[in-house]
């Protein structure tokens, strides 16, 4: 089958293209944004992308279009595609038809951690012998790719509440019915898809309607909003998990969590050492236990995998030091997800100056609906320097309380990047955080330090 895919650089959309290919389809796909990794990914694979949405990229005519969930009403080739009535579908139900139906479906869900959690399980997974397929939003370093087929009885996804397409405005997890289902944590975020944090949590109602009798939740103790959205009812037996309480928790552990013991019923399962930091990255871990328990894999086995874990490309992954001056690219643009990567981070690196560079890139953080609880979030770093582009409407200086040298607006990645210059020094770590390219500011920086 000839397949073409709208968007294929998507994470999510670059991973329908990799499994459509490891199938046997022959897969091309559109972008108008393409960067790596998966635009790397796709190339190594032999996935022909074309850069840009043209009539033409159709042509010849595929059997289907896979249709990503940032193609719009007014599009050419999206007009085209309907004017000629071609076959077309979205990822979600695609892969729902082709891949999940066949498997146990495990499915991560939560405003944050989604990425890491879904990693850390198909990891847990594929260490017990159990070769899962996966479809993770993010590059996992344990695979070295962002999805698979596999070839066992097991599927992991990232259940993503986004929507679907535009034709299609239910959450993708919707497409899921997961047998095992996790949710990390509740929040309000998607501001353009969303009108407010109620509106999601319907989108999670009918999502727990289609969990199985026989299926497992997962949930966070203790999250005032997983609380509520439970108390609606559902129908599947339940865990929980959190730092301080629940079925699995934490028990002793070091301050930067890069060791803690895992606790289950009241009993010490067992000790990780791993390379990760934070209790956050630790209840990501409790989670992908305990659903790796749901299909039989023992708390000793998980453990023993999430020794041998590596993190997600993209999440406080150390790009390089230079004169002893560490620089790291993160994927944090929620203020919850911003504050307990620095939050971790301080309490590896102790009295060591952290310098914050964030992109408020998402559609929330442009429309400034976090605008009141970004400052409190960059508390942990000891300076910071926030770009604000064209499409920030709103006054980041008023909102981050900007102060001299400690906090500082820029309007030019170059701008940022001669103060980093002036204000650095040995031992200091710098965090860039942003969920796109930001103008490939990583690796000019690296090349400013090496004098390059």
């Amino acid at each position: 089958m000839r397949i073409h895919i709208l968007g294929i650089c998507g994470t999510f959309m670059g991973g329908i293209a990799l499994i459509a290919r490891a199938l046997g389809h022959e897969v091309t796909g559109s972008d108008s944004n393409i960067y790596p990794p998966m635009s790397t990914l796709l190339d190594k694979q032999g996935i022909n992308v074309k850069n840009g949405y043209r009539v033409e990229h159709l042509q010849p005519v595929p059997d289907i279009v896979i249709v990503g969930n940032t193609m719009s009403r007014g599009n050419d080739v999206v007009e085209y595609m309907l004017n000629t009535k071609m076959p077309f579908t979205s990822g979600p139900q695609w892969l729902s038809e082709h891949v999940l139906k066949q498997h146990h479906v495990l499915a991560v869900s939560g405003t944050h951690g989604k990425t890491t959690t879904t990693s850390m399980l198909a990891w847990i997974l594929e260490y017990a012998g159990l070769s899962p397929g996966f479809l993770i939003g993010g590059v996992a370093e344990n695979f070295n790719t962002s999805a698979r087929t596999g070839q066992g009885d097991y599927f992991v996804v990232e259940a993503d509440e986004y929507d679907t397409a535009f034709f299609d405005k239910r959450s993708k997890f919707i497409h899921y019915c997961p047998d095992t289902l996790v949710i990390n944590n509740l929040e309000f975020d998607h501001a353009d898809i969303f009108p407010d944090l109620e509106s999601i949590k319907m989108q999670f109602r009918y999502l727990l309607r289609i969990v199985p009798g026989n299926g497992r939740v997962i949930y966070h103790e203790g999250n005032d909003n997983i609380t509520d959205l439970l108390s609606g009812g559902f129908w599947s037996e339940s865990q929980t998990f959190s730092a301080v309480a629940g079925d699995w928790c934490v028990g002793k552990h070091t301050p930067d969590y890069s060791g803690f013991s895992v606790v289950h019923d009241k009993i010490d399962a067992g000790t990780v050492k791993w390379s990760l930091i934070g209790e956050h990255n630790a209840e990501n871990a409790l989670a992908a236990i305990a659903a790796a328990a749901h299909v039989g894999v023992s708390a000793q086995v998980s453990i023993a995998a999430l020794e041998k874990f590596r993190n997600v490309k993209r999440r406080l992954e150390r790009l390089g030091e230079v004169n002893g001056i560490i620089v790291y690219d993160d994927f944090a643009h929620h203020p919850t997800a911003i504050h307990t990567t620095l939050v971790a981070l301080r309490n590896k690196v102790g009295k060591q100056r952290i310098h914050i560079v964030l992109e408020p890139r998402s559609n929330t953080m442009k429309a400034g609906v976090h605008s009141r609880t970004l400052g409190p979030a960059l508390d942990p770093a000891d300076f910071c320097y926030i770009f604000q582009s064209a499409e920030v409407k709103w006054n980041i200086a008023d909102s981050i309380s900007a102060n001299g040298n400690r906090r500082r607006v820029f309007t030019s990645t170059d701008d940022i990047i001669t103060a980093l210059m002036q204000n650095c020094e040995p031992g200091d770590h710098i965090v860039i955080m942003s969920n796109g390219g930001f103008e490939s500011i990583h690796q000019r920086l690296l090349q400013r330090l090496k004098g390059v």
